[in-house]
Formats: structure tokens, sequence, C-alpha cells
């Protein structure tokens, strides 16, 4: 039994069906959480953010053999839909220096009126706010939408769609928004040192696509790749004017 997972529960005034639906898991997998088996790292992080526990509270052995694997791995997401909603808006107002979003469109959080109200709050507090969308009129926004699917017209009008929505941030002092037309391997999130990876594969919708949690830990790690990519992209990318 992990008595941890058990009194966290209780604290949280939560049940393990209330769990169960959140994560969008069968309760009789919550079941056997309760009953000691570790769940996967996106699901264990997810449970944390859900009980306001620290991961280690709830899995400290399995959490540190992770870690002894690879300290900047914070967690692995199956598919982006999977990261809880809870764990966005925490990992940008967790930032007290500098946010950035590489995506084409990144729809799903343009339309999430309280992460961007969480992103206008953090520039406020003096967090640099970095935005790179995908340029409307760059053939490769278009030739994405025909990668996943989805046809080059739809996804231009997405990110057209995600430019009218954001376009009012640019009011807040702090928050800049540019234009890419780079074949974009991977949307970038980042918050100070840590980075959510949304990993692309070729005929996959990015929401579908798995999420790599990093942080940064030296000079040479992993997160610096992708941190590097985005002040790449983010020189050769042009005005929202």
């Amino acid at each position: 039994m992990n008595e941890n997972l058990r009194h966290a529960l209780i604290r949280a005034r939560l049940q393990p069906v209330d769990i169960a639906a959140r994560l969008a898991v069968d309760p009789k997998t919550v079941g056997r959480w309760l009953r000691g088996r570790v769940p996967h790292p996106r699901h264990r992080l997810a449970v944390a953010d859900l009980l306001q526990v620290d991961e280690t509270d709830l899995w400290a052995e399995d959490t540190q053999r992770g870690r002894e694997l690879s300290g900047e791995i914070k967690a692995v997401y199956s598919h982006r839909w999977a990261v809880p909603a809870d764990t966005w808006r925490k990992f940008f107002e967790s930032a007290e220096h500098e946010i950035g979003i590489l995506v084409y469109s990144g729809l799903f959080l343009a339309e999430d009126t309280g992460l961007l109200h969480v992103l206008v709050e953090r520039a406020q507090a003096g967090v640099r706010v970095r935005i790179l969308l995908g340029d409307p009129e760059s053939s490769q926004v278009a030739d994405r939408g025909v990668d996943e699917g989805v046809g080059g017209d739809v996804m231009v009008a997405r990110t057209r769609n995600a430019l009218t929505l954001c376009r009012p941030l640019l009011t807040t002092p702090g928050i800049e928004i540019r234009l890419h037309g780079t074949v974009l391997y991977n949307s970038i999130y980042r918050a100070d040192d840590e980075l959510l990876v949304n990993l692309h594969a070729y005929g996959t919708r990015a929401s579908e696509a798995p999420v790599i949690y990093l942080t940064c830990t030296e000079a040479n790690s992993a997160a610096m790749t992708y941190l590097d990519s985005f002040e790449r992209v983010w020189t050769m990318s042009r005005s929202t004017d």
C-alpha cells in the first residue's frame, strides 16, 4: 500500500475516482497505484500536481532512480493532450526571468484565456515573454498542415487565429511576438531553465505527439540544445507588423 499517496488524497479531499477522471484513466488503475504500483512518469507528475505535493513525496524511491538515469528529465508525457492544464499554468507561473514559446499556432494555449492572463501577469512582474508563431505567409506552415493530415489551409487558419488571440498581449510591456518561417522540428515552451518540448512526428498532429519536461542542469545538457534552437529561430523571425 502506498500510504503517502493515500494520505495525500485524504488531505486533498479527493477520491480515487476524482484522480481517474482528471487524468482520463480507469479507476482501477488508480487503485493499483494505491496498492503500490508505480505509475508512468507522466502520470506521477500529473498526480503530484493535482494533489499539490512534490512527486518525490509520493514515489520517492522510483523518482530518485529516474533521476539517476537522467537528472534533467522531469517527466515524459506520451501525448501533448496528456499534460494536465494545471501543469501548463504552474509551469509558466514559475518563471521569474524568461518565458519563451515557439510554435506554429499553439492554438490550445492561445484559446486559454487564463493562461494568457498568466503571461500578462508575469510580464508585469518583470519577466521577459517572447512568443514565436508560424508565419501564415510561409510555405512551411502550410506544409506542416499537410504533413499532419489536416490540410495546409487549416494550419494557416489556425496560425492566423492564434495571432489574433495573442495580439492584445502586445499592449503589455515586456511581451514580444514574432513570426517565423522555419521548419519546426519541435515546439518549445520555456520557463527560465525549464522546458516542455513537444516532439513532432511526420503524419502525427502535435497534440498526439510526446512531450518531454526538461530542466537545464549544465552547459552541455539536452535542454541547452532546445534553448539554443529557440534563440536561432528568434534571430531569424520577423515582426508581426
